[in-house]
């Protein structure tokens, strides 16, 4: 297997930088999925409850021949089980669906504004860290003015938001927040929906490298410091893309795709406005 880098939260607890996503993966392949994973390398599985996949993913864990501690799984929170309560209660049912004691990261999966409840909801994750049944906890989606009133209330910083991030949209002041309170960055939807591969710009940079532009897109979030997860249903797809660490973006590649970023390249909702 090759040797994949980690990323350090600022709790101790590390994370694989390559992860697969399995949004969209219907509970019936999402075992057979995440077993091709594992079986390619991958140590590195991120769902959600609003995924309703909980249970494939559990069960495709349990039945790839490794033990569970040598896995990083994510689940998130669904947006309607906000507030301490019903947090609480989710998180329960996320473990039940999993088959498993505890997640190694447990991520608020949008703050949902108009709700106003991700403030509560952040205390009950604090909860659930303190009792070990979630390694980690963190945020998807979450603005840095959201960031600053969970933190505020609690003390206690998120390790990681996961947000929309790629070539075309590289969100650059928010990279820029989540340093400054030393949270990592993960990025979803890392291949622009697919939009990029046909790039020009990132074609050449393949053929340069002897790589897929697929391989190109997940080895700059690399390069970048991101932690990314590549979402396919396709083995030889899902293989392609975790065989990212054999080469390395160079100062003119990165420079590139730098010219790529558009601010107004968003392809998901505004977590502002969306209200789902």
């Amino acid at each position: 297997m090759a040797q994949q880098p980690i990323i350090t939260f600022h709790d101790g607890h590390s994370i694989p930088q390559v992860g697969l996503g399995v949004w969209q993966t219907p509970q019936e392949i999402a075992a057979p999925t995440v077993r091709a994973a594992i079986a390619a390398g991958y140590r590195h599985i991120d769902t959600a409850s609003g995924y309703d996949n909980e249970e494939g993913v559990g069960e495709g864990i349990r039945s790839s021949g490794l033990d569970r501690k040598d896995i990083f799984v994510t689940t998130k929170l669904r947006n309607t089980d906000q507030g301490y309560d019903a947090t609480m209660r989710a998180f329960e049912g996320s473990l039940r669906k999993l088959g498993m004691e505890y997640v190694d990261l447990y991520l608020i999966h949008w703050p949902s504004p108009h709700r106003g409840l991700y403030r509560e909801t952040w205390k009950a994750f604090v909860k659930i860290r303190e009792e070990g049944r979630a390694r980690s906890i963190g945020v998807s989606n979450f603005y840095p003015d959201h960031l600053e009133q969970i933190i505020g209330d609690t003390g206690v910083v998120p390790v990681i938001n996961q947000i929309e991030l790629h070539p075309d949209f590289q969100q650059q002041a928010a990279q820029e927040a989540h340093k400054k309170l030393n949270i990592a960055t993960e990025s979803w939807s890392p291949l622009g929906q697919g939009k990029l591969i046909a790039n020009p710009a990132i074609g050449e940079i393949a053929r340069k490298h002897g790589k897929t532009p697929a391989q190109v897109i997940i080895r700059w979030h690399i390069d970048s410091g991101l932690v990314v997860i590549p979402k396919s249903v396709t083995p030889s797809r899902i293989e392609e893309n975790f065989k990212v660490f054999d080469f390395k973006l160079d100062a003119a590649d990165m420079a590139a795709i730098a010219k790529l970023d558009d601010k107004s390249a968003r392809m998901g909702p505004d977590p502002y406005t969306a209200n789902f």
